[in-house]
């Protein structure tokens, strides 16, 4: 299970499920290629606030299980696992890129979801109207009153 990461003013359990197809769905994961990912996703995760939890391959996407900072984006930890492990799988393996032409590794998309660890929508949703002292301190929105703010 992960950890909760603690910082001088804040406490997070941000965790990432982060799906990557491989440009042309081509299959090119060998198991030395899945090695030197694992590898570069070290490399990443001592640079970076950006620590998996479990990666595991498919034959033409490979699914990431991230944690991560409040700080750091989704989108952001997605661009750099992707231009990251691209360019260094291309690096260390360059039959790859020959299967790959035009120089991407990825391709152009992803599939991003957040994982809660200790609830769901429908828990917090209920936890969040059940707030306040007896209620009479609380004052509830509801969602046309958030449409409308947010809309």
């Amino acid at each position: 299970m992960s950890e909760h990461i603690h910082k001088s003013h804040n406490k997070s359990l941000l965790l990432y499920h982060l799906v990557c197809p491989i440009k042309y769905r081509r299959s090119v994961l060998s198991d030395e290629v899945e090695k030197s990912l694992i590898d570069v996703c070290k490399s990443i995760s001592s640079r970076y606030e950006i620590h998996f939890v479990e990666i595991g391959a498919d034959a033409n996407h490979v699914h990431f299980l991230i944690q991560s900072v409040p700080m750091i984006s989704a989108k952001s930890i997605a661009q750099t696992v992707k231009s990251t492990t691209a360019k260094e799988l291309f690096r260390l393996h360059p039959e790859v890129k020959q299967r790959l032409w035009g120089g991407n590794f990825w391709a152009s998309g992803y599939y991003v979801n957040t994982v809660g660890q200790y609830a769901n929508e429908d828990v917090i949703l209920k936890y969040i109207q059940n707030q306040g002292e007896g209620k009479r301190n609380y004052k509830q929105l509801h969602k046309t009153q958030l449409s409308l703010a947010f809309g």
